[in-house]
């Protein structure tokens, strides 16, 4: 969860980003002993990674190839830098996150009825020297835990920024409450899927 105070009207929320970052940062060096990495093929291909966390289940698709040279800030290096010698050259992979502001109460729970607005907002690692742009943004909503699936009138913002308004029933027509699964597409081609079985509740 994101470490913000929530107000009244608007709680960030930030899911499946930090083991993610902690692992993938490392694609492309050499590692040995406890250090999660991997080596990639020279030439550029498609890769996918998946992770879960408490139900929240997060799909990445990127294209990558091995790096010829580092591509990390000076402040932040490579982890393999540090503690592995000769790792090779270093770079974060360019996964997109999401960043989401459902609206919620402090209770987390949205009125029942009518049209709810929600913000999402993909970044990037802030390692990533040349981040894409997101450029498409999917919402999809359920309301009978994942079973079906409805899409959401979606709307670009800001940079990278999306608004989606859900049509909300009675509450005792969704008594699980709402699930969203989130769909974003960048300039590089590069996606995430992420799927949350119960966002919210309604009230």
């Amino acid at each position: 969860m994101n470490a913000t105070a929530p107000s009244r009207w608007r709680r960030p929320v930030n899911l499946a980003a930090l083991a993610a970052v902690a692992v993938l940062a490392l694609v492309g060096c050499t590692a040995s002993a406890d250090v999660i990495a991997y080596d990639l093929p020279a030439q550029s291909a498609r890769y996918s990674f998946e992770a879960e966390t408490n139900g929240v289940k997060t799909v990445w698709e990127y294209t990558s190839d091995r790096p010829t040279k580092p591509d990390t800030p000076t402040s932040q290096p490579c982890i393999a830098d540090e503690i592995v010698k000769d790792p090779g050259p270093c770079r974060p992979e360019p996964l997109i996150f999401l960043r989401y502001d459902l609206g919620l109460d402090l209770d987390n729970t949205v009125k029942a009825r009518g049209l709810h607005r929600i913000t999402v907002t993909g970044y990037y690692q802030e390692r990533l020297s040349k981040p894409p742009t997101v450029t498409e943004l999917r919402v999809e909503a359920s309301l009978d835990g994942g079973k079906s699936w409805q899409p959401a009138i979606t709307k670009a913002g800001g940079q990278n920024t999306f608004t989606a308004k859900i049509k909300h029933p009675k509450r005792d027509e969704a008594p699980g409450g709402v699930g969203l699964r989130i769909t974003a597409i960048d300039s590089a081609g590069d996606t995430v899927k992420q799927t949350i079985p119960k966002a919210y509740q309604l009230r």
